[in-house]
C-alpha cells in the first residue's frame, strides 16, 4: 500500500513541498533509517521539465543538505543526451552542477541478473523470446546509499503503459543492453496495445526484476500526476508516495482518468507542437507521433511543429539505423530485423521506427528546426518549412483543442503531446485485456 496519497484539482507547489518534507520524515520511520548522512535522488531528465520534477528535486536537495546529508543527483536520462550546465540550472535551480551527474548507458553500469528468455515470451505472449538483461548504473547498486528517491510523473507511455516507477531504474539508468532488448519486445507486442494500459507484458518483467534484484534498495517513489486545463496549462492533481507496485497502479489509474482524451471521431488534421526547450532529436520529438496515431484517421494528417530539432537519433548509432531504414511499419521492422545485423545491434532503434511509423494509415508532415527537406522525406515523412507552419499553426495562433483558420481549415491542436494520449474509444477499449 502506499506510504500517503494527496489528491485535489489543483495541488498548488507549497503543498506539494510539504509532501516532499513529509516523505523524508517517513522514509525515515518506515525504513529504520538512524541517520541520513548519503542521499540519492533520481529525478527525470529534461523532457519531464513540466512535471515540476525539477523543482522538487531542488528542494529535496536543499531539506536534505541543509540537515547535514550528503546529497547527489542523477536523471534517469536513459539513452538521451545529458544535460548541460545550462540545463542543470534551468531544470534543477541552485543545486551545483558538480553534484548533478550524468548517467552512462555504455559503460558506468553494473551487471546484476536477467528477466528469463522464457518468463518475457510467456509475458509477452510469444510476442518475444529474447532475456531482458537487468544492468543498472553502478552509483546505484554499488555504493552504499541510506536513502534513494525516485521523483517523477506518471503519465501514459508506449513502452511501459505509463512512464515512472521502476521504469526509472531499468530504462532510465539501464544499460544499452537491458533498453534495446525491453523497448523491442514492447514494439513486438504492439504500441496500439501498450500505450494507457495499467501493467503491460514489459511492465511485468521489470516487476519481476524489481522484486528480485532490487528488494534490498532503501528506497522510495515520489510520483505525480498532472492535468491539463483545457489551455495547454498543466496542474498537479495527485501525489503518490510508496515503495511498492499498488503505489504506482493508484498513480496510474489517476492518470489514466485524467491525461487520456477520449474521441468519439477520429481527426482528420492534427497540428501537434514540441518545445524547443526540449525536442531536440525526433528520437523525443516522436511523442507526437505516438501520442495520437491512436486517435487519427485513416487518410488523416499530422503535422509535428519542432523548431527545436536537428537530428533524428539521441546518439550516432540510433541516428544512424533511422537513416539507413527511415520509419517503418511493425510489420516491416518484424520481417526486417531476423536478418539485419544493424537492426540486432539496435533493438531501441528498431522499436523507435516501429514507434514513430504511421504504419500507411495517416501522413506526417514535419516542420524541424534544422534537418533539411531531404534527410526529413528519407525517412518516410512529409516537410514542411517551419517558418511556414509556425506562422500558420504555431502556439501563439492555435489554442488547444478544435480551431478554424481564417480560410475555413479546421485543425486540432496540441501543445504538449507528451502530457497525455489521445484516442478513439474503440481503439482504446477494443483491445486485449489487462490484469493489473
Amino acid at each position: 500500500m502506499p506510504w500517503f496519497t494527496h489528491t485535489a484539482p489543483v495541488i498548488a507547489r507549497p503543498e506539494i513541498e510539504a509532501l516532499l518534507d513529509r516523505t523524508i520524515d517517513e522514509a525515515k520511520s518506515r525504513l529504520s533509517i538512524a541517520s541520513l548522512r548519503r542521499v540519492l535522488l533520481l529525478p527525470p531528465d529534461i523532457t519531464r521539465a513540466l512535471s515540476g520534477a525539477g523543482w522538487m528535486t531542488e528542494h529535496l536537495y536543499n531539506t536534505l543538505t541543509s540537515a547535514g546529508a550528503d546529497v547527489s543527483v542523477l536523471p534517469a536520462l536513459g539513452q538521451h543526451v545529458p544535460l548541460n550546465d545550462a540545463q542543470k540550472k534551468w531544470m534543477f535551480g541552485s543545486i551545483p552542477p558538480d553534484r548533478i551527474y550524468a548517467h552512462d548507458w555504455k559503460d558506468g553500469t553494473t551487471h546484476l541478473g536477467e528477466v528469463p528468455a522464457d518468463y518475457v515470451k510467456q509475458q509477452t505472449g510469444g510476442a518475444a523470446d529474447w532475456a531482458i538483461p537487468v544492468e543498472l548504473n553502478s552509483m546505484v547498486v554499488d555504493q552504499q546509499w541510506d536513502l534513494i528517491i525516485t521523483v517523477g510523473q506518471v503519465v501514459p507511455h508506449e513502452v511501459l503503459g505509463f512512464a515512472n516507477h521502476n521504469k526509472n531504474y531499468f530504462v532510465g539508468l539501464g544499460s544499452d543492453r537491458a533498453i534495446g532488448p525491453s523497448h523491442l519486445a514492447a514494439g513486438m507486442c504492439g504500441i496500439e496495445n501498450t500505450l494507457g494500459t495499467l501493467v503491460t507484458p514489459v511492465r511485468r518483467c521489470f516487476n519481476y526484476a524489481e522484486d528480485k534484484y532490487l528488494g534490498g534498495l532503501p528506497d522510495v517513489y515520489i510520483q505525480v500526476v498532472l492535468k491539463d486545463d483545457g489551455t495547454g496549462a498543466l496542474h498537479h492533481t495527485g501525489v503518490f508516495v510508496g515503495d511498492d507496485l499498488e503505489t504506482y497502479l493508484e498513480a496510474a489509474k489517476l492518470s489514466r482518468e485524467q491525461n487520456i482524451t477520449v474521441v468519439e471521431e477520429p481527426f482528420d488534421k492534427v497540428v501537434a507542437f514540441m518545445s524547443p526547450d526540449e525536442y531536440h532529436a525526433t528520437w523525443i520529438a516522436n511523442k507526437a507521433v505516438y501520442r495520437t496515431r491512436m486517435a487519427m484517421a485513416d487518410g488523416g494528417e499530422l503535422i509535428v511543429l519542432a523548431p527545436g530539432v536537428e537530428r533524428f537519433g539521441e546518439q550516432p548509432g540510433s541516428d544512424a539505423v533511422i537513416r539507413q531504414f527511415g520509419y517503418l511499419s511493425a510489420a516491416e521492422c518484424t520481417k526486417l530485423y531476423p536478418t539485419s545485423p544493424i537492426m540486432q545491434a539496435n533493438p531501441s532503434a528498431v522499436a523507435h521506427l516501429m514507434h514513430g511509423s504511421p504504419e500507411g494509415r495517416f501522413r506526417v508532415p514535419y516542420a524541424p528546426g534544422s534537418l533539411t527537406q531531404a534527410e526529413i522525406e528519407s525517412v518516410g515523412y512529409g516537410y514542411m518549412d517551419v517558418h511556414d507552419a509556425m506562422t500558420r499553426y504555431g502556439p501563439d495562433v492555435l489554442h488547444d483543442g478544435f480551431n478554424t483558420l481564417p480560410d475555413g481549415e479546421r485543425v486540432f491542436f496540441i501543445s504538449n503531446p507528451a502530457a497525455g494520449l489521445w484516442s478513439t474509444r474503440d481503439r482504446l477499449y477494443n483491445r486485449p485485456g489487462e490484469t493489473p
